[in-house]
């Protein structure tokens, strides 16, 4: 190419120290990224959140919550990515699904950082109500709607859905709303019982697919990442291989635009790595299973959508019968 400058891609907000890098070097940005993994793998705080949002929550103390996945310090992370492009992104999305929200209630079962809370504010929810087991997560939500929503009438607090006292003190809503969560309570099928007590017209969950020795495999990796911190470095890179390797060897030219702008959900795809990598307890199910279980509770699936390509959820719209 002569004298001419080499390409570059910008500095990427979600990989601090990615610096600026040859957009066909990658070499280069493979060793970056094991040196994110690294650090993001072996980072101890659990009070990294409560550092820079004060909501005095308590976190959860047991000895148990140890060998679960702090998913609150990673939507803590993750936070500092959100912006209008991410919540359009998880605001379309959700209609897509549900349709128009307007004038209905609405509960967000484990709302996480609380942005797809956020998305059923825009689509014109009269109330919302997120609740969530982690502390960090709550005060993620907390937060977001500081940001974004300070005036909505939306209520964020701590609970968990297998309180079966806490869940009925809910009443009832038109629209109860679970992605990705209850197959991380550890208890997946009473978590989907109680789901369906508060809701009245409309239940939408996701939950991942049993993909056989794959789905088994990955329980396997997920207990090792809980149990043994040592471990994460090299579990959070078998994520990355899993859900980005494909990509850089059928279609290499694609990854770095395609990290750049992915937006799936308005999630990012840093914290998508980690949120698999860790993501425990953990388990999964199949279309005919979950088919089963709404028909005895009294509902019918209106919508399946499978999510993901290598690793598998399908997004259920389940409808009062």
């Amino acid at each position: 190419m002569g004298g001419s400058s080499p390409r570059l891609f910008c500095q990427n907000p979600e990989i601090p120290h990615i610096g600026l890098v040859r957009q066909h070097d990658y070499r280069a940005l493979s060793f970056v990224l094991l040196r994110q993994v690294e650090k993001l793998s072996l980072r101890k705080s659990p009070a990294n959140l409560s550092a820079t949002i004060k909501t005095g929550m308590p976190v959860p103390s047991d000895k148990s919550v140890e060998l679960r996945f702090r998913f609150g310090q990673n939507w803590a992370n993750y936070l500092s990515v959100v912006d209008e492009d991410r919540i359009a992104e998880a605001t379309q999305r959700l209609s897509e699904m549900l349709g128009s929200l307007r004038g209905k209630s609405f509960l967000d079962v484990g709302s996480g950082s609380g942005i797809q809370s956020l998305a059923a504010v825009r689509l014109g929810a009269a109330r919302v109500h997120s609740f969530d087991f982690d502390g960090q997560s709550v005060a993620c939500s907390q937060e977001m709607k500081r940001r974004f929503a300070p005036a909505a009438n939306w209520h964020i607090e701590q609970g968990s859905i297998l309180d079966e006292e806490y869940v009925r003190s809910l009443g009832t809503f038109d629209v109860v709303y679970s992605w990705g969560v209850l197959h991380h309570t550890g208890a997946m099928w009473k978590a989907l019982e109680m789901a369906t007590v508060p809701a009245q017209e409309t239940l939408m969950i996701a939950i991942y697919a049993d993909q056989g020795l794959v789905s088994r495999a990955w329980d396997r990796l997920k207990r090792m990442y809980a149990h043994y911190p040592v471990t994460r470095p090299a579990v959070t890179l078998a994520s990355l291989a899993t859900l980005w390797g494909p990509k850089l060897l059928l279609r290499p030219h694609r990854v770095i635009h395609d990290w750049k702008t992915w937006q799936k959900r308005g999630m990012s795809p840093w914290h998508d790595v980690v949120d698999w990598a860790g993501g425990y307890p953990y388990e999964f199910s199949t279309p005919e299973k979950i088919a089963d279980f709404a028909g005895q509770h009294g509902f019918r699936v209106a919508r399946t959508e499978r999510f993901g390509r290598i690793i598998t959820c399908y997004e259920y719209v389940l409808s009062r019968s």
